[in-house]
């Protein structure tokens, strides 16, 4: 797994946006028990802290010891610096996996392997990526030429399965039909700011040239910037499959 945000944790956990409480209902809704669940790149913990929620144990991994500094704490949730291609957790141990905003970081064959051999039985796989932020015709057209244009070359190559919802990301489990689920939220436009410094392409970026883009970025946008706060929207892509041995 790629650490592309340990220097960013604190604008990280400040910024990136907060998923739904529908979408872990969902998620949780579909389980045969709810006894112990995984969260893989954990990062801030914010799935962690809600799926704390629903499950008597959660374990939650990061390679980033920064972001989890970073993390919410509960008393069923335990942190931990490990790979998720590779961890200590004994078989048969999760009704739930759970991955946010990271599958497309990780080494997909031997995560997969460390996901079979850690779950239960019938236990659930549910991993989700978001889209582009929608704003407005005009701001969304600035901050997509921006994302494909400006900093086409410095995304890794990764990223490819986020742009994709997805669809196109290798997952060898037996898909549940799952909805599109919304982040909704009404923002200022520091806040829009904020979100859009936490991209990883930005820092890649910003390693080989002396400045940052997101700042012309907003002088364009401030035009179409209506009122204080505006409506702001991520679709969100689900991908869930149960996980038969």
């Amino acid at each position: 797994m790629k650490d592309n945000f340990s220097k960013h944790a604190a604008s990280y956990a400040k910024y990136r946006p907060a998923y739904p409480r529908a979408l872990y209902e969902f998620v949780v809704s579909r389980l045969h028990n709810k006894r112990a669940a995984w969260d893989c790149g954990t990062g801030n913990g914010q799935a962690a802290i809600e799926i704390a929620k629903e499950v008597e144990l959660v374990q939650a991994t990061d390679i980033s010891e920064k972001q989890i500094e970073n993390a919410p704490r509960a008393k069923n949730i335990v942190y931990s610096v490990q790979p998720v291609e590779h961890t200590s957790f004994p078989n048969d141990s999760f009704d739930l996996i759970t991955v946010a905003q990271a599958l497309h970081w990780f080494k997909l064959d031997d995560f997969y392997s460390e996901v079979k051999r850690a779950a239960r039985q019938g236990a659930v796989l549910a991993a989700w990526t978001y889209s582009l932020v929608r704003i407005s015709t005009e701001i969304d057209a600035l901050i997509a030429a921006h994302h494909f244009n400006t900093l086409a070359r410095y995304w890794d190559d990764e990223r490819k399965y986020v742009d994709a919802e997805y669809k196109t990301i290798p997952f060898p489990f037996e898909k549940i039909q799952t909805p599109v689920f919304f982040i909704d939220y009404e923002w200022t436009k520091d806040e829009l700011e904020g979100y859009l410094n936490t991209w990883s392409g930005l820092q890649n970026f910003m390693r080989v040239h002396p400045y940052n883009p997101v700042d012309e970025l907003m002088v364009r946008i401030r035009p179409f910037w209506l009122s204080e706060r505006m409506k702001i929207s991520f679709p969100i892509h689900l991908l869930m499959g149960r996980i038969e041995k």
